[in-house]
Order: structure tokens, then sequence, then C-alpha cells
């Protein structure tokens, strides 16, 4: 149970996710607060959650232990120079949820703060079937961890890596993954119309497939390959499909797209960042 006030700097889709999940595993309204400058957002979020709001960043993070960075990259810098008195004070756990941006970028940025954690979420989190990678700073305790941990758990899955430039694999698999899976459902649904089937037919059968398939692995302790095999009988349909996307070269196709997410995920931590890192991003 968390028992510490959590301040959200962002009130955007993610920043929600997180906070209806935090309040369906039982976290109390009272200890969340959100700072939001849309005057609409804000009352948006008081009537959806009953949650406190300001338009002030500063305000929301004055006896706050963790605060939780849910803004664009971009404005990152900006809104971490403006809060770095207020967490310079209050010394809160500090998790951000903004794609791309380094740590040590983030807590000079807030004036040298260390009890940083940096993850990379995913859309799924927006209906709590997220999968979510964490990387903590030198500076962070056993118990932030565990607290880093449940915030992000609220909205599924979670793993730690335990190097930063992993983020960029992390990114490259499940940070842009679902938009590889649609492609898929896209392609297969656009398939079965060609075949004849109507189109909400060809659609509700795609999504369901899929969501299948998902859940059987998700549920089972054999891998894919081996999942793969055991529906696949020999000289039937499954292998004549399966044959033709193997013919097209797919293992290689989705190894070179996520080396290219990965390569760009690095290109965007340089940009945002005021050093670019040393190495490239190894260790991805």
């Amino acid at each position: 149970m968390i028992r510490t006030p959590i301040a959200f700097i962002g009130g955007g889709n993610m920043a929600r996710s997180l906070i209806g999940g935090l309040l369906a595993d039982g976290c109390p309204a009272a200890l969340l607060r959100v700072a939001e400058p849309s005057a609409g957002g804000r009352e948006a979020l008081r009537a959806q959650y009953g949650v406190q709001t300001s338009e002030h960043n500063p305000d929301v993070i004055d006896g706050a232990g963790v605060v939780v960075l849910a803004v664009k990259p971009q404005i990152l810098r900006e809104v971490a120079r403006g809060i770095a008195e207020a967490v310079q004070h209050a010394r809160p756990l500090v998790v951000s949820i903004a794609a791309g941006v380094r740590l040590a970028d983030i807590g000079s940025w807030l004036g040298g703060h260390g009890a940083l954690v940096r993850t990379m979420p995913n859309t799924p989190a927006l209906v709590k079937s997220g999968a979510t990678a964490l990387y903590a700073a030198a500076g962070v305790s056993v118990e932030q961890r565990r607290l880093a941990e449940s915030i992000l758990r609220a909205v599924g899955l979670t793993v730690w890596v335990d190097d930063e430039a992993r983020l960029d694999a992390v990114t490259a698999l499940s940070g842009s993954g679902p938009a590889y899976f649609f492609l898929v459902m896209e392609a297969m649904e656009a398939a079965a119309r060609t075949l004849g089937l109507p189109a909400d037919t060809a659609r509700l059968l795609t999504l369901q497939t899929a969501f299948g398939a998902a859940r059987i692995a998700l549920e089972s302790s054999e891998s894919p390959a081996e999942l793969r095999a055991r529906v696949t009988s020999p000289k039937g349909t499954t292998e004549a499909a399966l044959q033709v996307l193997k013919n097209a070269g797919i293992e290689a196709i989705f190894a070179e797209a996520l080396a290219a997410a990965a390569q760009r995920s690095r290109e965007l931590g340089d940009l945002f960042a005021d050093t670019p890192a040393a190495g490239g991003g190894e260790g991805t």
C-alpha cells in the first residue's frame, strides 16, 4: 500500500492511466496531486479522480515522497529546471516517464538530485495492460525502487534493467512494439477482406485471434517457437502460410526494424541531452 503523497507533473493520458491504476489498487485519492496548466484539464482530473490539482508545478511537490515527470520530452528540460528548487527542498524520489531523456540530464536540470528512476512504459498502459522497464540511478534506495515499481505496476507488468542504455532496446521492443502488432493486424485484416470476408468479420476475427494468441503465450511456460510448432500441422494450412513469411525473411525484417528503432532512440536521447552519451548507447 502506497502511503506517501505522489505528485504528477503533467496530467496527460499516461498520468491519468497511472492515477486510475493507483486508485484501483487502493491508493487514496488524497495522496495524489497533479500539476496541470489547463484549467479544463484540472477540472476533469478533479471530477474523474477526486485528486488535488494545481496550475503551478512547485505547488504539488511540497511534502511529496514521489514526483512523476509526465510531460513531453521536448519540454522536460524547462519543466525540470522550473521545479529544481522545490525538488531540492522536498528530496523526493523522481520518476520520469519521458521517453528518451537520460537520467544524467534530468539530475543536472534538477540541481544535482540523485534519487531518480527512468521508465519506459508503452501505450497499452492506457488500458492497464502495459509493459514497463525501469532503471534506477545509484542514489535510489531499495524502498524507493519498490515504490517506483508499485506505481508502474498499477498499469501492467514491470521489469528492471541494470544498464540505462538498454532502455533503447526496450524502446525498440515494447515501447514501439504495439505499432508492429497493429501493422500485422492491419495486414491480416486487409488480406482476409481480399479473400472475401466482410470487413466487420475480418476485423473481429483478427483482433480476437491476436488477443487469444497473446493470452496463450502469457499463460504458457512454453516459448513462442514451441507454441508455434504445436499449432503447425505438417503440410497443413498454417505451415503453408508460415513458409511464405519465412521465405520473405520475416525474422531479418524484424531484426532490422528493431535495430532502426533502437538507433533512433539513441539519437533522440542525444537530441534531448545537454551532452551526448559516451559510447553511443552500449549495452543494447
